[in-house]
């Protein structure tokens, strides 16, 4: 969910409210977004006398998503902001009043005054890559207040991160040339989920989107062309109202009458395998209104009736007339059909009328061929193979809803109170928790690439570059490896304490911009979409032994007889 800061309104430079609430307790996410079991637990740590006791929290995730073996961390900025304005209203107070009819008064007292000054959050840098077990946030500090930040947090991280993560995918099965469009909007889950789809997604490495509140809030570029109901709207030229476009040069011509010409030079002097009177009257008038309304951004659907036996042709037609008024058309979108086939077709016939003028005609050879219709990861890895002309995908459900894996599975697990840490177990091994709190840092080796993370104790030094250092799987006792970094960097930070966030957080470019050069330095081998390569999270040996030594301490000792 893309934060909204509560109870401020956006007002627009004329003074206008846009009707979103951004700074206060307004928005959708502040404290009562939460589960009610988080309040029912407060309640009795207050009741208990120990809602002060320190404590710390990690958030984390167990397995990557979608079969991969690296995730995309997101929403850490939402999760600040929430934590900066995080305070009960009177509201909330009488509300959770009905919800806990039999508690004490005070402790109602107790919540009015609750806020995040007392807490310390260390977490990984926005848009870093991150695996399983190493925390993304660890919150310290009073065990109530800790407490009730789970379900908010979870909920801020969890779909952002995964969202992310599937955008960086497809990046990566597309490669860095081809331009990518979130059209995500009118299947995403809901608005908040539309609005967090845009955003996360292009932290992940697309381009654009849909989605034109998500462009105002966030700086997004918007994109767009027409649906198919814009093309079949039109019949027959007397459909067509406005047919004069003025010129570059001042010129007003009927581009209408333009196209029609156009349109019978390429169809006497190339051929298309169809006749004239199966082409779209209709189509074309369409494409003419369109290219009325935007002569420098002209950029057409063509497949509402055939691709090939109209659509390209009526195409052509109008992008010449436009060329000769002194204007470049951007290209063309295919939204159903053999999108491989098709953009060869679409591409050797758009070389073929640039031939016939290569002075005046040279741009179509290199227009955008756009492709949309139900698209995922691996359908761009089959468009790959099969040498598509497609410079632009555009890409909704599957992208926004994550249908490979619809939840990422964070989970916030308390290691440690007072003094003594803390440990979730588990019949399956991969659910243990890492009790303690705890340090992370990514370890590279001399070819400049990330060998794995090591978590430590918050108290232990940090591994130092070119000083040989023992690695330890954390539950598997053979698998260990002595490692001599070349590099190694914190992944931890400190991102609030003291009441106020400690960071000049990023702007969302910059974000972009550190998701791309996290993968750059991560192998090829480990990104790859078949049968990665797992990634290492091991433990130092002090760690290691810690860990097993609370785990024999809290496990059951059974009895035979």
């Amino acid at each position: 969910m893309a934060f909204l800061h509560p109870r401020v309104m956006s007002v627009d430079s004329d003074g206008d409210k846009n009707g979103l609430h951004v700074n206060g307790q307004d928005s959708l996410v502040q404290p009562l977004l939460t589960d009610f079991y988080q309040i029912s637990m407060t309640y009795s740590y207050w009741k208990s006398k120990i809602q002060d006791e320190p404590a710390v929290f990690d958030l984390f995730f167990r397995k990557n998503p979608f079969h991969g073996e690296f995730t995309i961390f997101a929403g850490l900025e939402d999760c600040l902001r929430f934590v900066e304005s995080f305070r009960f209203s009177e509201s909330d107070i009488s509300y959770i009043r009905t919800l806990l009819p039999h508690a004490e008064p005070s402790f109602f007292d107790y919540l009015e005054a609750l806020d995040c000054s007392s807490l310390t959050i260390h977490a990984v840098k926005e848009g870093s890559l991150v695996f399983p077990k190493i925390p993304l946030l660890s919150v310290s500090g009073p065990l109530a207040i800790c407490q009730l930040l789970e379900t908010t947090l979870l909920n801020l991280v969890n779909y952002s991160s995964l969202v992310a993560t599937n955008a960086a995918r497809f990046r990566l099965a597309a490669g860095p040339k081809i331009n990518l469009l979130e059209f995500g909007l009118r299947r995403a889950q809901g608005p908040n989920g539309g609005l967090a789809a845009s955003k996360y997604c292009y932290i992940g490495g697309f381009d654009g989107t849909s989605n034109v509140l998500a462009g105002k809030l966030f700086g997004i570029p918007v994109k767009g062309t027409q649906a198919h109901s814009f093309i079949s709207a039109f019949s027959q030229a007397s459909d067509l109202r406005v047919r004069e476009l003025t010129a570059k040069n001042g010129d007003t011509v009927d581009l209408y009458e333009l196209a029609v010409k156009k349109r019978d030079i390429i169809m006497e002097k190339l051929s298309w395998g169809v006749s004239g009177s199966e082409l779209s009257e209709g189509e074309l008038c369409a494409f003419v209104a369109y290219a009325i309304s935007f002569p420098q951004s002209f950029l057409a659907l063509i497949d509402t009736y055939d691709v090939l036996r109209s659509g390209v042709v009526n195409f052509v037609a109008v992008c010449m007339a436009l060329n000769e008024c002194g204007y470049t058309p951007i290209g063309c979108r295919i939204d159903s059909g053999d999108l491989s086939y098709l953009s060869k077709e679409v591409r050797q016939r758009l070389k073929a009328v640039a031939a016939l003028d290569e002075s005046t005609l040279s741009f179509l050879s290199t227009m955008t061929i756009v492709a949309s219709n139900d698209i995922n990861e691996e359908t761009i890895l089959s468009l790959n193979e099969q040498k598509h002309e497609i410079d632009s995908f555009g890409v909704g459900t599957h992208l926004v809803t994550c249908q490979k894996q619809p939840a990422l599975g964070c989970v916030y697990k308390l290691v440690t109170v007072g003094n003594a840490a803390k440990i979730k177990l588990s019949q399956e091994v991969a659910k243990i928790s890492i009790p303690g709190r705890k340090m992370a840092y990514r370890v590279y080796g001399k070819a400049g690439y990330a060998i794995l993370d090591i978590l430590q104790l918050f108290d232990e030094a940090a591994p130092e570059v070119n000083k040989q250092m023992q690695c330890r799987h954390p539950f598997e006792e053979s698998k260990r490896a002595m490692v001599l970094p070349s590099r190694v960097e914190p992944l931890h930070h400190v991102f609030w304490a003291d009441g106020k966030i400690q960071q000049k957080l990023p702007t969302l470019q910059l974000v972009k911009e550190h998701v791309q050069k996290e993968l750059e330095h991560l192998r090829n081998d480990h990104k790859r979409q078949l049968n990665p390569t797992p990634y290492k999270v091991s433990v130092s040996e002090r760690l290691y032994i810690f860990l097993h030594d609370i785990w024999l301490k809290n496990a059951p000792i059974g009895q035979l007889d």
